[in-house]
């Protein structure tokens, strides 16, 4: 049985845990390929104008593995992971929209409820109603979430040491675990965003790369301790109702205070409601902490001679601005 798993929204953070449960369960699991301008084009024809880019984009990927022809799709319902805290509405309707707006995709989607007290989200009890449609027991359901849990809490450990969940996710899966540059990095960044943003090389124009080619060291929210981002949201009155969200703010505020970062790089995509809140508190607080602070709105038109362009000035003028502090010194 093939299992088609979208290159898109939190592939970049489950994919790990996902992939090896359905190879566990003896299923061939197929990803869809990287995003490009066509799986884009696609995407948007079949998707109503006022969605954000990331979910134009799953509908494309999703497109591309109904026409390679697998059995299933896997697109859980992503309710909420943190007691009190919700995904964004449109990952709550995801598997409702593609079923029912994506031609040949009716019957084809598996969409298991995911409602957990924590970001692992491998309890056996929110998967079970896969058996019967894979043809499996409940026994063999929980023997490959133990594998998979494994594997995601494999790839979580190697994130926190500072590689991107790109490079996290290819060690599980390969083995080939990436050499960390350890030279002495004279501006340090702190990128927002979520990993849909970040990682998708298409949307953020390879945003890490560049910065990284440009010498300049990334650290992002999935390469922190959970428990340590938790703390910098407890001088808040009231936490905002997203739990990703509230990660990405977490980061920020760390960021802020946080001598070694020299700036920080919001990456959002136009029409995200949660994000529009994150980044005027963002703006506000920036202010606060003397820290520079910039915002990268991307959709699907944002050129990439435009990124580039505010991202080196950007750059520039923290390390200008370093050089001479260090000289002065």
């Amino acid at each position: 049985m093939k299992i088609g798993i979208p290159r898109a929204l939190l592939y970049y953070y489950y994919h790990p845990l996902w992939k090896t449960f359905f190879e566990h369960l003896g299923c061939e699991v197929i990803t869809s390929g990287k995003t490009t301008k066509d799986l884009i084009d696609k995407g948007i024809k079949a998707s109503v104008p006022e969605i954000c880019v990331p979910i134009k984009i799953l509908n494309g990927h999703a497109l591309e593995l109904l026409e390679s022809g697998v059995d299933y799709m896997f697109i859980p319902r992503m309710m909420s992971i943190r007691k009190g805290e919700f995904f964004c509405p449109k990952f709550m309707g995801l598997p409702d929209m593609v079923r029912y707006s994506l031609p040949g995709a009716k019957g084809k989607v598996l969409f298991p409820k995911i409602s957990s007290l924590t970001d692992d989200i491998s309890d056996e009890e929110l998967y079970l109603d896969l058996a019967e449609a894979l043809g499996v027991s409940h026994k063999q359901i929980k023997e490959a979430l133990k594998e998979g849990r494994k594997v995601w809490k494999e790839f979580r450990d190697i994130s926190k040491e500072g590689y991107t969940a790109l490079e996290a996710i290819n060690y599980v899966e390969t083995g080939e675990k990436p050499e960390i540059e350890t030279k002495d990095y004279i501006v340090t960044i702190g990128l927002m965003g979520y990993v849909y943003d970040i990682y998708d090389e298409f949307v953020s124009m390879g945003i890490v790369d560049r910065l990284r080619e440009m010498g300049v060291r990334v650290l992002t929210f999935e390469m922190m301790d959970e428990d340590m981002l938790d703390r910098e949201l407890d001088n808040m009155k009231k936490r905002l109702f997203w739990t990703f969200s509230n990660k990405l703010l977490a980061a920020g505020y760390r960021f802020l205070k946080d001598e070694i970062i020299d700036g920080i790089i919001h990456v959002t995509a136009f029409g995200c409601g949660p994000d529009s809140l994150i980044g005027k508190l963002m703006e506000i607080d920036s202010v606060e902490y003397g820290k520079p602070f910039m915002t990268i709105r991307v959709d699907e038109h944002t050129g990439e001679n435009h990124l580039q362009t505010r991202i080196e000035a950007f750059i520039d003028m923290i390390y200008r601005k370093k050089v001479k502090a260090l000289k002065e010194a």
